[in-house]
């Protein structure tokens, strides 16, 4: 009984800070825009590229910067890594113009990625949380 225990102890450790390291990643400065009619995300797919574009127009995987061109050689490489069907989720903020996030898809289609989806909030948030 005590070894079951202390795998179940060490599974907890593990999935704590892999939650916590994968929110790291996430910029908390993004707002993204509201679609309270949109699907929920139930499970992520482990290969999915999660890309942010902030207001200014900037692109970002895993909080580094990186310019359009670089963007599409990354998706390049994912897709002769991982083929075509690799996930690209897109956190645009709600301020962002819309030919900023187009670059990004254009990039996708360019790498010949077809599998791209936005995020969105499906309720506001509340003011002091």
């Amino acid at each position: 009984m005590t070894p079951m225990i202390d795998v179940v102890f060490q599974m907890i450790i593990f999935f704590v800070v892999t939650i916590e390291m994968e929110q790291r990643l996430i910029n908390e400065n993004i707002r993204l825009a509201m679609s309270p009619d949109g699907p929920a995300i139930e499970k992520k797919d482990p290969r999915t590229v999660v890309v942010e574009v902030d207001a200014d127009g900037r692109i970002t995987i895993a909080r580094a910067r990186i310019s359009a061109q670089m963007f599409t050689k990354i998706m390049r490489k994912a897709v002769s890594e991982n083929g075509q069907n690799t996930p690209v989720l897109i956190r645009g903020d709600a301020r962002t113009r819309h030919s900023d996030i187009r670059r990004v898809v254009d990039a996708c289609t360019q790498a010949g990625l077809w599998k791209v989806s936005f995020a969105a909030t499906k309720e506001k948030a509340r003011k002091g949380t």
